[in-house]
């Protein structure tokens, strides 16, 4: 095996676990909520807290330029452990508490050392190749999203088992990453500049690239932590509310999981026939799967489903692509911050759909917000179809 296969699997397998931290709370809040009455606001407060702490993180990060001047590495690793630590914290904490609300703030600060830094050790890897490169890591990030609900359906009626096996999983990821190397196209920023955050709007193709990512981040995380909700609401029409809650988690895995599963694999073309048309493409998929769910929510179990992982396939390959497109256009000093300061502004957005989905789907019904989902892919098509222009 070769230095760079060695690193890139061991990054990516840390990627998976230090993520399983992410949708914890979605994953085990049927059974919190039989634990606890939670309001609505703070059970979307669980799962929100988590992208307004990401979004903390990644301008607390990108603004110092931390993947850009610090070993990577050290930077992961010393995130991944200390949000096992804050994780764990939660089998001690009242569910749907201050204090609970409070540890995944912190916990979704600590992952923007994760992911972000984790496409920066993965582009020092390769040029030609980034697609695939900064895919293959996405699916590692989207398989780890997806991991919890694997975890709950194994952990039963006990919520707290799924806490300390996905916090054990991240203590790992921060011990495994420092195993890895850092490529040959690695490159470090030798002194604090602000002034690099400024190419997110001068930079036209960097521009376009983050109009796209928006689009993209509109449906992406309110589909991923509410799709397993939907789909009970969905199921319960036809089965008892067991039967359809357990179906339920299985369906949020296996969507979550097929987008991850796949995320390589269009990494690959959009080395060969270009980043920005598999983009578009993938948000046509994602934004008319939004669409058919529309029309299928309520109707036939086995229909319902197979939209959903439809769904699930399309929604995530494009994400990747945002990320390599603002690495191709950035100095390769830069390409940390601007990479991190994307995700930043991506998340900052889904702090909104997160928190409203529940609420609106509460009074307008599932429906009608998985139509207004499919206004975002609609948004970034334009973006990629003008990025493509430029040529």
């Amino acid at each position: 095996m070769t230095s760079k296969s060695r690193s890139i699997s061991i990054l990516l397998i840390a990627e998976v676990a230090a993520m399983s931290l992410w949708f914890v709370s979605a994953a085990i809040l049927p059974e919190m909520l039989a634990e606890r009455a939670i309001s609505t606001t703070r059970q979307a407060l669980l799962s929100s807290g988590v992208q307004a702490g990401f979004v903390f993180g990644a301008l607390f990060s990108a603004t110092f330029g931390l993947a850009d001047r610090f070993d990577p590495r050290r930077v992961f690793a010393a995130c991944a452990l200390a949000a096992a630590l804050i994780n764990a914290s939660l089998i001690f904490s009242t569910p749907g508490s201050i204090p609970t609300i409070a540890a995944r703030f912190a916990t979704g600060a600590l992952l923007a050392g994760v992911y972000p830094v984790g496409m920066k050790i993965a582009v020092g890897w390769g040029q030609s190749d980034r697609g695939f490169l900064v895919g293959a890591l996405v699916g590692a990030l989207t398989l780890g999203s997806a991991l919890p609900h694997l975890i709950a359906l194994g952990g039963g009626v006990d919520w707290r088992v799924t806490v300390g096996i996905a916090s054990a999983a991240s203590a790992l990821a921060g011990l495994l990453v420092l195993a890895a190397s850092l490529g040959p196209h690695h490159a470090r920023a030798t002194r604090f500049d602000p002034r690099v955050i400024a190419a997110a709007w001068t930079n036209r193709r960097v521009r376009l690239a983050y109009a796209g990512y928006l689009g993209h981040m509109w449906e992406l995380y309110a589909m991923w932590a509410w799709i397993g909700v939907a789909a009970a609401a969905s199921y319960a029409v036809h089965l008892p509310d067991d039967q359809a809650a357990t179906l339920a988690k299985l369906t949020a895995f296996v969507a979550i999981a097929g987008g991850g599963l796949i995320c390589a694999a269009t990494g690959r073309a959009a080395d060969r026939i270009g980043k920005a048309r598999v983009a578009m493409w993938a948000m046509v998929i994602s934004g008319a799967a939004a669409i058919a769910a529309t029309l299928s929510f309520g109707g036939p179990v086995w229909l319902f489903f197979a939209v959903a992982v439809i769904w699930g396939l399309a929604i995530i390959p494009d994400s990747a692509q945002f990320s390599a497109l603002v690495a191709d256009a950035a100095p390769p000093e830069q390409a940390g911050s601007l990479m991190t300061f994307q995700t930043a502004l991506g998340f900052a957005l889904t702090i909104l759909t997160v928190q409203a989905t529940p609420a609106l789907a509460a009074s307008f019904g599932w429906p009608l917000i998985f139509a207004i989902m499919a206004f975002g892919p609609a948004f970034g098509v334009v973006a990629m179809l003008r990025l493509q222009r430029l040529g």
